[in-house]
């Protein structure tokens, strides 16, 4: 087995982010762009934080099944995988696409794109939901567990220890909501935007399970940003209204359980990107982390009872 590296792939290769948990390169071939990616078993953060670098293989599965579901290069082409290495190749993104992350802390936030990840979120939501074939096969929460709830909520509650019964009881309420697959990181940096769409990536917390913590995770960046960027906290808003109500006209009924479980979700993460183990990098200052922290013990202690509330 061998370990990914610009050096190892050729002289037309580019490291990408990849984030803290893969290894990510885009080669420029006479075939065309191909992006590489491998799991890392240890992820990049300064704490001990491990998982099993077999999470890449249900993340080409999901991608595989989910392509011919949604929207037309919604979701990057499987190309071919290596087992032995942890690996896969897909197709790449056009060459104007942008991360919308680095659009939205440009305050370029068009809403368009914010309908298209609502969109895109809610027909994954809807052509799986309560499929037997998919919970058979993405049912087990374990990679899920590893990269989220552990270094996120039970990380978060070990910090704020009387915050710690109402994150764990979260925890096993959300555990019971197994209605569709879950992304489980549906965050602004994993979405390419370009002139031809938005292409959704990064697969790897890919599970049966609540679909509502998706919904939240993106809501929660978006309210982050409004803290970094208050000038712009109109627009993030803005967005933020577009994806929910998109995202909502797409979810089977009944629907009356899920805007109180994304903003039951929501106060949790906005807590745990201040106080977990991977606090959003863009917010170092020690007063607005505490204006966040505040804000997120309001909204787990006295939550509102729309979506629409929480930026007012």
């Amino acid at each position: 087995m061998y370990e990914l590296t610009v050096e190892s792939v050729g002289p037309n290769a580019v490291l990408l982010g990849g984030g803290v948990s893969n290894t990510v390169i885009l080669s420029e071939t006479d075939a065309g762009r191909i992006v590489l990616k491998q799991s890392l078993g240890k992820l990049r953060v300064e704490q001990d934080w491990f998982s099993d670098r077999k999470r890449i293989f249900r993340e080409c599965s999901a991608m595989r099944q989910l392509a011919p579901m949604l929207p037309a290069g919604a979701v990057p082409e499987i190309l071919f995988e290596e087992r032995e290495n942890f690996l896969f190749g897909m197709s790449a993104a056009p060459k104007d696409a942008l991360p919308w992350k680095d659009l939205l802390l440009r305050g370029e936030v068009d809403l368009a794109v914010a309908e298209s990840v609502g969109r895109i979120l809610g027909e994954m939501i809807a052509c799986t939901w309560k499929s037997q074939a998919m919970e058979a096969e993405f049912g087990d929460q374990t990679i899920f567990d590893e990269l989220r709830l552990d270094p996120y909520y039970r990380t978060a509650a070990a910090r704020n220890p009387d915050l710690a019964p109402h994150l764990d009881a979260l925890i096993k309420r959300s555990s019971h909501r197994r209605f569709s697959l879950v992304h489980g990181d549906w965050s602004p940096k994993n979405f390419l935007v370009s002139q031809a769409g938005v292409m959704a990536i990064d697969f790897e917390v890919i599970h049966f399970g609540d679909p509502s913590f998706d919904a939240a995770f993106l809501l929660n960046h978006l309210l982050l940003k409004s803290y970094l960027h208050p000038e712009w906290g109109a627009k993030y808003e803005a967005a933020a209204q577009h994806f929910w109500v998109t995202l909502n006209a797409h979810i089977p009924p009944p629907t009356d359980w899920f805007q109180p479980a994304i903003i039951e979700h929501l106060g949790a993460l906005l807590l745990s990107r201040i106080d977990g183990k991977s606090p959003a990098e863009y917010i170092q200052d020690p007063t607005l982390k505490a204006q966040i922290r505040a804000r997120a013990r309001s909204l787990i202690l006295t939550p509102p009872l729309r979506i629409a509330d929480i930026w007012r």
